[in-house]
Parts: structure tokens; sequence; C-alpha cells
């Protein structure tokens, strides 16, 4: 004999207002019920016997009067506090009961967010659903795209950032979507369209002299930035004003000696970092804001693959490492790296974990970076900044709060804006244990 699970069931969709409206009657209803027990009962939901301690007024005895205040207050945020509980618990039920009798969610407990995109910001959202049904795999019959969920305070910006033709030419909104991923949309939805290919394209030059070759002015649209060729990116080091990661496309520059030299303190060489372990066991990793890419450049030097991370801070970052024949990943610092448990043998960072990040956020990603590390992995923190009234009280009991191993430790004074600013670098070679 069959259950009721063998037959068809006529699925329930409750309007946003009526179910909301179900739930503040019930409210009351509990809430009301509540109440006349407390206020009409000897024995109220507090345990508490009015007879014995209901507020007696004393018209000529102010101290008396204030406790006895106080005390009917205590009583009655004690009672809001279990009401509030009741109303939570009954939300739940409804809920998981609404969930049994397979009703979806209503809009509201998407905040109407979902019911209000359409157009192709709608498409990219999903679901969809699997033209095969059911896999065990997902433990669903839909597929979710990945969005950002930031993404859904910004659906003005969302809309415009999807609308374009279908099969055309994307619109050249770099700055405007980097901006959007820095708010935390991110990853941002996928789009049906091309980006803009530069006219006369150049192909880059062979690796492996593509490593310390700037790359033609006509391999990349030049439409988000101030510069608008490299010529202008090199000399842009050598001007007056603030840019970020300033000279790093002035390869003849300082860029041709970075990482070569250790002096014993602070400045770390590659070779130093790669004789701790043995030949060829160093072989992947991640650069966190690598600028133009040329630590990873090093490391190929030595048959090491460096996966760098820059965001295109009004210069082509990300394109520039990719015609020196590397690996970008135009993510932010706060984005959940896209690597597996345990896979990386390095990762390195120069002044861009530092403490312009905030702490709890500097903390996630310092978690995971220990996720991704194998065991014996390095982490090498490459001029970490902070005053110096930070270093021991937060940064000192974080990193060795999260379970690296010191092999190597350098902290000293940042000096080029006066020794009053107490300011400060730590490089640090980190391990992750083995078990």
């Amino acid at each position: 004999m069959g259950s009721m699970e063998d037959y068809p069931r006529k699925q329930t969709h409750y309007p946003l207002n009526s179910t909301r409206s179900k739930l503040k009657i019930v409210f009351l209803l509990v809430s009301s019920n509540l109440l006349t027990i407390y206020f009409f009962s000897s024995l109220n939901p507090l345990g508490i016997r009015w007879s014995e301690n209901g507020p007696r007024i004393h018209l000529w005895d102010f101290d008396s009067l204030r406790r006895e205040l106080n005390s009917s207050r205590t009583q009655v945020a004690e009672l809001h506090r279990r009401l509030a509980t009741s109303n939570s618990l009954l939300e739940t039920l409804l809920t998981e009961l609404g969930r049994v009798h397979g009703d979806r969610p209503s809009p509201d407990d998407l905040d109407g967010w979902q019911d209000k995109l359409s157009g192709e910001l709608k498409l990219a959202f999903g679901p969809h659903k699997l033209p095969f049904g059911f896999t065990s795999q997902l433990g669903s019959d839909e597929l979710f795209p990945s969005l950002g969920f930031a993404c859904r305070g910004f659906q003005d910006e969302l809309t415009q950032y999807m609308r374009y033709e279908i099969g055309g030419e994307c619109p050249v909104d770099d700055v405007f979507a980097q901006r959007l991923m820095l708010k935390g949309c991110e990853p941002l939805p996928r789009r049906r369209c091309h980006p803009k290919t530069p006219a006369n394209y150049a192909d880059p030059s062979p690796f492996p002299a593509s490593l310390w070759t700037i790359p033609p002015d006509t391999s990349i649209i030049w439409d988000p930035y101030t510069c608008k060729n490299y010529t202008c990116l090199v000399n842009r080091g050598k001007a007056p004003g603030s840019y970020d990661c300033k000279d790093c496309f002035d390869l003849a520059g300082r860029e041709k000696s970075r990482w070569l030299h250790d002096d014993g303190g602070m400045d770390y060489s590659i070779d130093a970092v790669l004789r701790l372990r043995p030949p060829g066991t160093i072989r992947i990793g991640l650069d966190i804001g690598g600028g133009s890419g040329t630590f990873a450049a090093r490391m190929r030097e030595r048959n090491v693959t460096i996966v760098t991370s820059s965001m295109n801070f009004d210069g082509p970052f990300n394109s520039f490492i990719a015609s020196r024949g590397l690996i970008p990943l135009h993510i932010s610092v706060a984005n959940r790296l896209p690597f597996f448990d345990n896979t990386l043998d390095i990762v390195h960072s120069m002044h861009v974990l530092s403490n312009w990040i905030p702490e709890v956020v500097l903390e996630f990603a310092l978690y995971d970076i220990y996720r991704v590390l194998r065991p014996g992995g390095l982490l090498w923190l490459d001029h970490f900044f902070c005053v110096g009234s930070q270093m021991n009280s937060t940064y000192v009991p974080m990193i060795d709060r999260i379970g690296f191993t010191r092999v190597r430790w350098d902290a000293g004074r940042k000096l080029d804006r006066g020794i009053e600013k107490n300011e400060w670098y730590l490089s640090a070679l980190l391990v992750k244990p083995r078990a």
C-alpha cells in the first residue's frame, strides 16, 4: 500500500502579503495570550507570582518606587526575550511546514531581488534546469551561475553592466566593472558579448624574450587608462604624482634587479628562498597583488610557475603580465583564492598584505593562504607594512594564531617619511606545518 508520497501533490503558492499577514496574526495571538497569562494568572511564564513580586506603588517612597520600576523593567525585558524566541521558533516551524508541503520560498525570502531582475541579468542569475534532471554531484536539478552575494546591493549598476547587444561588442567599461568587483560584487555575471579588439593587434614577443620586453601599444585597448601608450606608463615612474605600482612598467629600471640580492635583512632573494627546499620541490605558486608580474618572471626563469593576481588601477596590469608570457588573475584581495586545499608550494605578497586591510579581512585572507598551501609550503610576506604599535599587539599574534611556523623573520623601521611616524616593515618566511 503506497504512502501519500506516491501521489502527486499540487504545489501551493502563497502571495507575499498573505503569508506575512498570517504570520503577524499568529504572532499577535501568541503575544496576547502570553501577556494575558502573565498579568492575570498566579503563575506567569517567568515563574513569578504577581501577588508576591508585582509592582507595589509607594506614593511617597521614591527609592522604593524606583526599585520596583527597575524590577518591572527587568521582568518585561525577559518577557520580550522569550516572546522573540517563541516568534523565531514559530517562523521556523511555518517555513519547515511549507518546505515539507512543497511550497516555493516567497519572494520575501530573497528580499524580492530575483523577481525584479529582467533581460540578460535575469538569465545570468539563473537558476537553469539541467537537461538531464537531478545529478548527485550537484545535489540538485538546477545549475546556479556564480554571482557575488554583494551584487544584490547594486542592482542598478548590474543592470547597466548587463546592457549590451547580444553577440555584439561589449561596452568598454573596465573601470566601472572593476569598481563593482571592489565593492564585493565578485564574481561578476558572465556576458554574451565580445570585448573590443585592438586595431592592428600585434602578437607578443616569443618566450623567453617576452619576459623583459615592453609589448606593442597595439596589443591592448587604451580607453580605460589615463596613459594611451606604454611609453607614458614607463615615464610615469619618473614623473610627480602618486600611482599604484608607479614604476612597475619600467622593465629596464628597478624591476630589473628585484629579488636578485639578499641583504641579510628585509630584502630576500629568490635564490635564497628556493634553497630552503630540495631542488625542484617549489614548482607552483601565487603572487598576491604582483603588479606587472616581475616576481613571476624571475620565478619562471627558475622553472617555477607563478600565477599573479593584480587589479588594473589606471594601468593595463593584467594585459601586461600576459604579454610577458605569464598568468594573470584579475581578482581583488578580498576574494576567496580560486585554488583547492593543500595545492600550492609558495604564496608571495609584497606590500599588498598590510595594515590598509581591515584586521578581520586580513585574518580571513591569511587563513585562506594557509588553506591553499600544501603542508610544508611557504608564505613569503615581503615588506608587510604597519605602525609600531600594531606590530606586537595585532599582527604578530594574528600570524601566530593562524599556525604558521617561522623560518625567517626580519622587522625594521621605515624611515623615508621620518622616524616620528613609527612606521615599520616586516619580511618573513612562514611554513605551513605538516601534520
